[in-house]
């Protein structure tokens, strides 16, 4: 209908019907409509009095499915046919399932998120990134796009000279484990024995000059082996956590050509050697000093993001190139871009760093130097551990294979859910109590509004043709809510925002409840309809829920 209404307004004025579509507002009162659009951007335009405007078009436009038109001052207030309006959007939604909402936007879209680091470990922070990455991915498809998730993982760089020469110096005598916590456990070991010996430093430069040269042959085949391991771990994490990626992308792969990029901004003169490290000096644009190159000439993660986004799009055809990065890297990608402007780089207009808050424990930031983390192996066990028992209270004789079913597909919806109701500028400060929790705004709490919806399904069949007699506030309440998922799901693919969905989904999991509670399906007046609007609410909150990441069950 807001479509509607704005197609209208723009025919009879010539403005965009976009930018109409933009203006029309929800009165705060049901009393004064359902749509309200103030005339004033109009008077300019047509050179009236905003009040003359909203009479004049109050009288001019008809639309099917409105009850009145009503001109309130500058404002023009659209009354909608409820009943009309209800059977019709609850009919669109029962018959298009999964494809309501779903945009037409063209274009190709690179993601690329998570960015989990070999030879560390993947802790609760990790989580944010990879679940908005995908979240960010699933409703960009949805509007329409063709969308390629990118993995790009630092597979060679300090981190992994630290780790190599700690394992090499103090542990070597330990079988190599396919374990997040042991291969975690080196790299923060490493960390606290050069903090304790700065001198130590030296020996990890030249390993890690050595392992960028491959001059080494049994450094690089243990490099190889832990890179290994640590990549299928990942993978396990990946698919369990329901995400997947069609390219990736590994420092490794992306050195040399960051180095010779390196050197040949210095030939232009863009960059420059300052005490034997290269370096690109922003600081006449406030970004300070990027450094490219150290002073033993070994690459930074600077120079390689360059040779990256080279390859990026001399490899694939995209529209946009987007980075899932958390906003600690807010400066980086401020001086990457910086840098591809004074480069030329004729596809930097396409580029777009959507940063994400970091996650914080009640103690203080996570860090995977410190050890201060939690890890997302034991994380998990801990919430299914937690879903599991409150499962069996109420379940007993459920088969112990149900029960670990449910509690996996309730623990993701729970830390997802989590991870994407709040703004993604926003820090997490991550309480563990609040991620547990079955009530309230949480995943859990969705999943049960549609397992709800769900068992009145299975109990009452429609029995033909819906038929609407009069709604009750709440069935209205709810109707409109449901009518409002198109709008929301495009705000959040504009905005890059699935907490735009996030936000919705509790809503109208709200609603539904209170609906549930105050109008009976069975044996009712509008008995047909009302099964109809469970129905499609399910379908709704189902769509939702995916674009979250978060997989629906039928039972709790």
């Amino acid at each position: 209908m807001k479509e509607k209404i704005a197609k209208i307004i723009s025919e009879k004025t010539k403005l965009k019907k976009e930018m109409i579509e933009g203006l029309i507002e929800i009165p705060p009162s049901a009393e004064m409509g359902d749509f309200a659009f103030p005339c004033f951007v109009l008077a300019k335009e047509m050179k009236k009095a905003p009040q003359q405007i909203a009479l004049e078009l109050a009288r001019e436009i008809k639309i099917k499915g409105l009850e009145k038109i009503e001109a309130k001052g500058p404002y023009l207030n659209f009354f909608v046919d409820r009943k009309n309006f209800a059977l019709e959007l609850v009919e669109k939604i029962v018959k298009e399932k999964e494809k309501f909402g779903k945009g037409n936007e063209k274009g190709k879209i690179m993601i690329e998120f998570s960015q989990a680091n070999t030879h560390k470990a993947f802790h609760v922070g990790h989580i944010r990134g990879t679940s908005l990455g995908e979240s960010l991915s699933r409703i960009r498809e949805f509007s329409g796009n063709n969308v390629t998730r990118a993995n790009y993982q630092g597979d060679t760089g300090m981190h992994v000279a630290k780790w190599l020469w700690n394992y090499t110096k103090n542990h070597n005598k330990e079988k190599i484990k396919v374990d997040e916590s042991w291969i975690a456990g080196i790299y923060v070991d490493a960390v606290k024995r050069l903090a304790d010996n700065e001198k130590l430093q030296e020996e990890v430069d030249i390993i890690n000059k050595k392992l960028e040269e491959k001059s080494d042959k049994n450094l690089n085949e243990l490099w190889k082996k832990t890179r290994k391991i640590c990549l299928d771990a990942l993978e396990v994490i990946y698919r369990q956590l329901n995400t997947h990626f069609d390219k990736y992308y590994f420092e490794s792969e992306v050195e040399i050509k960051g180095k010779e990029i390196a050197q040949e901004l210095v030939k232009k003169k863009i960059a420059v050697v300052s005490d034997g490290a290269t370096i690109m000096n922003l600081e006449d644009y406030g970004l300070s000093v990027w450094v490219l190159l150290r002073k033993d000439g070994t690459v930074l993660y600077s120079s390689k993001d360059l040779a990256l986004i080279e390859k990026k799009f001399k490899e694939n055809k995209m529209d946009k190139c987007i980075y899932v990065v958390a906003d600690e890297q807010n400066l980086h990608f401020q001086q990457l871009f910086k840098t591809l402007d004074l480069m030329n780089f004729k596809d930097n207009d396409k580029c777009r760093h959507v940063n994400y808050g970091m996650v914080r424990l009640p103690t203080g930031k996570m860090s995977s130097r410190t050890g201060d983390n939690i890890l997302y192996s034991d994380f998990m066990k801990e919430l299914r551990e937690y879903s599991e028992d409150q499962i069996k209270k109420r379940y007993s004789n459920l088969k112990e294979k149900e029960i670990e079913k449910r509690a996996l597909a309730i623990s993701l919806a729970a830390i997802k859910y989590s991870m994407l109701a709040h703004d993604s500028n926003k820090i997490i400060v991550f309480s563990k109590e609040d991620a547990l929790s079955f009530e309230g705004n949480t995943g859990p709490y969705l999943l049960y509004s549609y397992v709800r919806a769900n068992s009145i399904l299975k109990k009452i069949k429609g029995k033909g043709k819906i038929k609407v007699g009069k709604l009750e506030e709440r069935e209205i309440e709810l109707v409109k809510k449901l009518g409002d998922f198109p709008t929301v799901v495009k705000d959040a693919a504009e905005k890059y925002n699935p907490a735009l969905i996030a936000h919705y989904s509790y809503e109208l999991a709200q609603i539904f409840n209170t609906f549930y509670h105050e109008c009976p399906v069975l044996n009712s007046e509008n008995e047909e309809f009302r099964l109809a609007l469970v129905k499609a609410f399910a379908i709704v909150m189902k769509i939702s829920l995916n674009l979250l990441g978060i997989e629906t069950i039928d039972e709790m």
